[in-house]
């Protein structure tokens, strides 16, 4: 196909596609999303926010496979369908405790608990349970300091920075493309307004006005998609206003304005399509800049509430094993953290080439 046939979308697609790194970007980021959608599916702990505890087992190194006794069933447990268990996981029917060793004497069993690395539990007996009695369980990235697989939380914890991050641009695009269109188009006392809230927002630290805003909603999930949202529309609303002022006093415009188009058709129809770059370019770096923000509340505790596994609360329980034999435990959800944030980066730097929008004062 030459280049005069094809269409403006393939030929940024085209321009996109040359950025390596930007184009490796998006597939990190496809990637991190597959694993956040099959969640609990990929995850070796399949219990709900994957917290199955033995504190024998805490902070062991990666790699680590131990053996465990199942000690009792409970057959009440109900056995969900794949979709529910990809969204809340499988509620374990059974009771286990690692063990060093163990062998069967008629109808019992008899098994060393684990109890560390340098003593050794004395023999205690067990009555056989139906099924599978002795099971081995690899934690190939460890365990953290209850327990807990790492791999598991790390995998669901995709979860929790992707959604805030989709959710808070979402809210922020809503407010931002409103606010800063309105104020582009009418121009005047209304302009002057908005652009007096803008400075007042703009001139808060972003951290501090999200905790702020924590504060007023609550401790909570779902509270940190709005106050990540209301910190982060100022950039876009910025953006579309500065677009909006540009654009309002060209050709096509006017003569939608003479043909008797009404404002929200001509704002809607005819200006917002022409800034989608822009757009997309900032809805990028503000993904990146929610998943911090995320990740920095849920640090302070303001963030997902334990059990629900999130990177700043992981990097919160283990920040003072940095100093000891065990730093992988904060390193881990950190290099997790700076990679999914240089992934939306780099995007929103091929978003920024593929539309060419250097010289329209766009940064990123």
């Amino acid at each position: 196909m030459s280049k005069s046939n094809q269409s403006p979308t393939q030929k940024i697609w085209k321009k996109f596609k040359k950025n390596k790194l930007a184009f490796g970007g998006m597939l990190f980021i496809l990637l991190m999303m597959l694993m956040g959608v099959a969640g609990y599916l990929i995850t070796p702990d399949q219990t709900p926010m994957a917290s199955t505890m033995h504190l024998q087992l805490s902070n062991k190194k990666p790699g680590r496979t131990f053996s465990f006794l199942v000690i009792s069933r409970n057959d009440k447990v109900k056995e969900v369908g794949i979709f529910e268990k990809m969204l809340y996981g499988q509620e374990a029917n059974f009771k286990s405790i690692p063990i060093t060793a163990h062998r069967i004497v008629g109808n019992t069993l008899l098994a060393r608990e684990y109890i560390g690395e340098d003593e050794q539990a004395e023999e205690v007996a067990y009555p056989l349970v139906s099924g599978k009695n002795v099971y081995q369980q690899t934690f190939w990235l460890g365990t953290d300091m209850y327990g807990r697989d790492m791999l598991s939380r790390l995998i669901l914890g995709i979860r929790v920075s992707l959604s805030v991050g989709l959710m808070a641009v979402l809210i922020s695009l809503f407010i931002g493309i409103s606010l800063g269109a309105v104020a582009g188009y009418y121009g005047g006392k209304v302009d002057a307004g908005i652009s007096w809230l803008m400075n007042v927002i703009w001139s808060l630290p972003s951290l501090l006005l999200v905790i702020a805003i924590s504060f007023a909603l609550g401790k909570g999930f779902w509270q940190i998609f709005i106050a990540v949202g209301l910190s982060t529309w100022v950039d876009v609303a910025r953006l579309v206003r500065g677009q909006v002022l540009a654009l309002k006093e060209v050709e096509f415009v006017e003569a939608s304005k003479a043909l008797g188009f009404s404002t929200p058709r001509i704002i809607i129809k005819h200006i917002l399509p022409n800034i989608a770059g822009p757009i997309l370019v900032v809805a990028s770096a503000n993904f990146a800049s929610a998943i911090l923000l995320e990740s920095g509340l849920s640090f302070l505790g303001f963030g997902a509430q334990p059990p629900m596994p999130s990177w700043g609360s992981m990097i919160k329980e283990h920040y003072g094993y940095i100093i000891m034999d065990a730093a992988y435990l904060a390193v881990l959800p950190g290099v997790a953290i700076m990679l999914t944030v240089y992934a939306f980066n780099l995007l929103a730097i091929g978003l920024r080439d593929a539309f060419d929008v250097k010289s329209q004062n766009v940064t990123v």
